[in-house]
């Protein structure tokens, strides 16, 4: 079979990734069309030296960054690299930590590796931490909040603008955080039986006294009741709300920040998209803060 050639990444990146295993990519700097998956491409090729001299250092680099994006493939390559000694030092913590997200994303053999390592504390890979965010002003500068008076069908947009205020919530994260989870249908159903506009599951139905979740204005009042309570608990950082809404709190809680997972990643890109920026108000006397992100 002919080797397909890999298309390289700057050269200044590639020096910067070989100076040691636990250097991260910035967020964001990775080079145009740098996917997780073509960063995990690249990563394979380095680790078994396909179209390009074999380097495992490398390879644990680029894995590290596609994991950190969310994919789960790299999550588990680079964890079985920890887990042997393959390229990185041994490290059954961040071989644990790499197999369950790759097992939380549905890889059953990750899974198995997990329940294997019982008497082993996760610990996170340093290059698995976000990046220092931008500064605002440049990180949102050119970001347009969708206008969904054109998007959403007219009674929902109503509904959402009387309501919203009174739970304390700009009607543009309700209307964004509805749009990325049933696209504005009353009837969505998903795989984990998640109901409604604002996909509730029957748990967080009844945690905010939702009867009907098919109801639009009871699931509206339900989903701003729990996007109030997100707000105060990650201090109005709409990018934690967001991966929480798709995640659940305690993941976010766990992984210290957006947890790998590509599908909450993108969620999380699609409502700060939407939304328009990375701040909103809340009320701080509706929850203490969370403690687990500021260990």
């Amino acid at each position: 079979m002919p080797v397909i050639p890999l298309t390289p990444l700057p050269t200044l990146i590639l020096m910067l990734c070989a100076l040691a295993p636990e250097l991260s990519l910035a967020q964001d700097n990775t080079p145009p069309g740098a996917t997780p998956r073509s960063l995990f491409e690249q990563a394979q090729a380095y680790e078994n030296g396909e179209g390009v001299r074999r380097d495992p250092l490398m390879a644990a680099n680029l894995y590290c960054e596609a994991a950190r994006q969310g994919d789960r493939d790299a999550q588990y390559n680079l964890g079985w690299m920890y887990a042997n000694g393959r390229g990185v030092p041994r490290h059954d913590g961040r071989a644990l930590f790499l197999f369950r997200a790759a097992a939380e994303q549905g890889i059953g053999t990750a899974q198995r590796l997990v329940d294997r390592l019982v008497d082993v504390q996760a610990d996170m890979p340093d290059c698995m931490r976000e990046p220092e965010p931008l500064p605002v002003d440049i990180h949102f500068a050119n970001w347009t909040p969708l206008d969904y008076a054109l998007i959403a069908p007219r009674t929902i947009y109503k509904l959402v603008h009387k309501l919203a205020p009174r739970f304390k919530v700009e009607p543009q994260l309700a209307l964004s955080i509805i749009a990325a989870e049933s696209n504005f249908n009353p009837q969505a159903v998903s795989a984990k039986n998640a109901q409604g506009l604002m996909q509730l599951i029957p748990e967080t139905s009844e945690r905010f006294n939702v009867k009907n979740a098919f109801d639009p204005a009871q699931n509206i009042r339900g989903g701003l009741t729990y996007l109030r309570w997100l707000l105060a608990y990650f201090e109005g950082d709409v990018a934690l709300v967001a991966a929480a809404y798709n995640a659940g709190e305690g993941t976010v809680d766990r992984y210290k920040g957006v947890p790998p997972y590509l599908e909450t990643r993108n969620y999380v890109k699609r409502v700060l998209r939407s939304f328009g920026g990375p701040r909103h108000p809340y009320d701080s006397a509706l929850s203490a803060p969370s403690l687990a992100l500021k260990k």
